[in-house]
């Protein structure tokens, strides 16, 4: 049993596993349990070429990012659980919240963040009436979102990134990510606005 169960790791994804992971000596946070599948085939960063994004070098790929963030999560939040080589199939209301059903697995989770892209190639069942023409794409694209409020597509289940009706621009499906790692922060401190920033030591 997850307490947060995140799927897709892009960049809204692993962002959001990073702000979780990051407050885990936080009283509230410390005995979550957090998993994420790291599917990143269908991702737009593996052919992205970043030379227009505040803090990364010029030139920086989006593969080297995908792969980066994985390892990232790994070092830093060992205790964020990374399901790699899973397709999720199905998301379904379960008695304490949602069962994840994957190509080989099945999860249970009392929170689920949908952080996969925006094409109409997703087609995770159970979300299909959520579904609805993305509100910030050319239309001609066929591009898709989940419809939701502020990330929050009914209690306990989120979508971030583009699929939350984003731009696709790196720093705002990032920025997505980060945004829904806090909500749930806040949720698990009482709702009581929450953040976690690391200091420099002076």
């Amino acid at each position: 049993m997850f307490d947060v169960f995140i799927v897709g790791g892009g960049a809204a994804g692993l962002s959001c596993a990073l702000v979780l992971g990051s407050a885990k000596n936080k009283a509230y946070a410390k005995d979550k349990r957090i998993g994420i599948v790291t599917h990143q085939k269908a991702s737009h960063l593996q052919t992205a070429l970043f030379n227009n994004v505040l803090g990364l070098t010029p030139g920086t790929t989006g593969a080297s990012i995908l792969e980066g963030g994985k390892k990232q999560l790994t070092d830093l939040y060992p205790h964020v659980e990374q399901i790699a080589k899973e397709k999720v199939l199905e998301i379904s209301k379960s008695e304490n919240g949602f069962e994840v059903s994957t190509n080989k697995n099945t999860y249970q989770s009392e929170i689920v963040v949908i952080a996969v892209g925006y094409t109409n190639l997703m087609r995770i069942k159970g979300l299909e009436h959520y579904v609805a023409p993305h509100p910030r794409a050319a239309i001609e694209k066929d591009r898709i979102w989940l419809k939701n409020t502020d990330h929050l597509i009914e209690d306990n289940l989120y979508v971030t990134g583009t699929l939350a009706g984003w731009r696709s621009q790196f720093s705002i499906a990032s920025g997505s990510g980060a945004h829904v790692a806090t909500d749930i922060l806040t949720l698990w401190n009482g709702g009581k606005h929450t953040k976690v920033h690391d200091k420099i030591e002076i």
